[in-house]
């Protein structure tokens, strides 16, 4: 190692090391530097070029860890002793082989693949404004925000998700050329949608650099309509999203209500369509169950093709937990990866939790894995994680489910879009929670204890006939009880 790297870094170990927060009392400012100590003891300095800092680390684990909880303080650090923009790099060490003395290092998958560079694209309209960055700038940049470890090499196909996964790719080779434009993804929470969304637009960049591709949630897409409606340039808005030639909206869902934004979006999609660009959606509901969304866009949406992503079976579950393993170089026994499938079954990012947890864990405290010690920390994590079924909480869950705000859903419209989600919370409240109607119709808004009555036993009876009501009640359930 080169000796005058060596001691910039000694020197960054040390200015973090001082500047650790303040426990509450000595053990465990203690028990703080030890763990620090022994996380950094393993992380040595590689090369230092052009203000480009790489950082030799064991596994992918460690680059994870550092990243969630000492990124800022290493920042810090770095721009303290080599001075500002410095660029952070990781090299994953490979297991050392018999009979070698130094280890070797390898790219780790999706660590290898760089973020799209920012794309250049030329406007339509004089003078148009990125909604994206402050006005005043000449050029149109278009930030791709894609996350380059979400690319295809890191998603682990299996039954629940193979159909969506085969089509994704598809688009990829042929982006707005396919009968599948849009793709509107949906499944549950943590199922793997987004992942599916950013590997696509990772693909086309690789495929056809010169394409410009944006990724944007919803919400994001809503506050920037709302900022240029606000500033009289909806125009500009609207040849801004012309430019591009792979659209993807996360969880389009929230689109629900939002009136004036339907109308914009409905423009751009139609432009885009036309004109051979290709979308991508996602949502957590298939299209006709979004509540309080144009009949035109819902029609757009079945246009193309409609998939759906299911919460992992049980060899998925296991597919993921040995990859996501093998990469921070842990081996597991059968029955160890057998017992972490067994147990944690609602989705991908719970799974994800739990094996990071049980890594930690092991790395951290120096302690070797054992089936004793997965059970012990899966059931740790139930203790401190278990939601509290209350009704605020079914509350939330309603509101998130349907695209509502507490507002609408504890008022007095007797619309059928607010009036249903109204009615599923006050039966939720009387099925899931110990309280009296009275108390139930109090958190409702203040409603009487026979408006309850009448709502639990509605739904009760709707739903042994209803399909829809009978979904609505059984993906509700699904998700109060995770």
């Amino acid at each position: 190692m080169d000796q005058d790297l060596s001691l910039i870094w000694e020197k960054c170990l040390l200015f973090m090391r001082d500047n650790l927060n303040a426990a509450e009392d000595n053990d465990d400012l203690k028990k703080l530097e030890k763990s620090f100590d022994l996380l950094f003891d393993k992380v040595q300095p590689l090369s230092l070029v052009n203000h480009n800092l790489t950082l030799l680390v064991p596994s992918d684990f460690y680059k994870e860890y550092i990243e969630d909880n000492y990124l800022s303080l290493l920042s810090a650090a770095l721009r303290k002793n080599i001075g500002k923009g410095v660029k952070l790099w990781y090299s994953v060490m490979e297991n050392k082989p018999a009979g070698k003395e130094k280890p070797i290092t390898q790219k780790v998958k999706g660590i290898s693949t760089p973020a799209p560079k920012i794309q250049e694209a030329m406007p339509k309209a004089k003078n148009l404004v990125n909604p994206l960055v402050a006005p005043g700038i000449r050029k149109v940049n278009i930030e791709s925000n894609l996350i380059a470890h979400l690319s295809f090499d890191n998603f682990v196909e299996g039954e629940s998700n193979k159909f969506a996964s085969t089509v994704a790719k598809s688009i990829a080779k042929r982006p707005g050329a396919t009968a599948f434009n849009p793709l509107f993804i949906h499944g549950g929470v943590g199922v793997g949608k987004t992942h599916l969304a950013h590997a696509i637009g990772l693909e086309v960049k690789n495929n056809f650099p010169e394409k410009v591709v944006l990724y944007l949630s919803s919400e994001k897409f809503i506050q920037q309509f709302v900022s240029a409606a606000k500033a009289q340039n909806k125009t500009d808005f609207q040849n801004y999203y012309q430019m591009v030639d792979v659209l993807v909206i996360d969880d389009i869902q929230f689109l629900s209500g939002k009136a004036a934004t339907q109308d914009s979006f409905f423009h751009i999609f139609d432009y885009l369509h036309q004109n051979g660009k290709q979308i991508v959606l996602t949502s957590d509901k298939a299209p006709v169950d979004i509540q309080d969304i144009q009949e035109r866009i819902v029609s757009r949406f079945k246009w193309g093709l409609s998939a759906e992503v299911k919460s992992p079976d049980f060899d998925t579950r296991r597919k993921i937990i040995v990859d996501k393993l093998s990469r921070d170089g842990i081996v597991l026994t059968d029955d160890m990866v057998d017992y972490l499938a067994g147990e944690v079954k609602s989705n991908v990012r719970e799974l994800i939790g739990v094996i990071n947890s049980v890594i930690a864990y092991s790395t951290i405290y120096k302690s070797e894995l054992s089936l004793e010690l997965l059970k012990d920390t899966i059931n740790k994590i139930a203790s401190t994680q278990k939601k509290v079924i209350n009704i605020p909480y079914i509350q939330e869950v309603v509101c998130e489910y349907f695209g509502l705000n507490r507002e609408q859903l504890l008022s007095k419209s007797r619309k059928r879009d607010i009036a249903l989600p109204r009615q599923l919370a006050m039966y939720f409240s009387k099925e899931l929670t110990n309280a009296t109607f009275s108390k139930i119709g109090e958190e409702m808004g203040g409603k009487d204890h026979s408006t309850v009555m009448y709502a639990v036993e509605t739904i009760k009876d709707v739903s042994k006939i209803d399909k829809e009501i009978k979904k609505y009640v059984k993906d509700l359930s699904e998700r109060m009880k995770q």
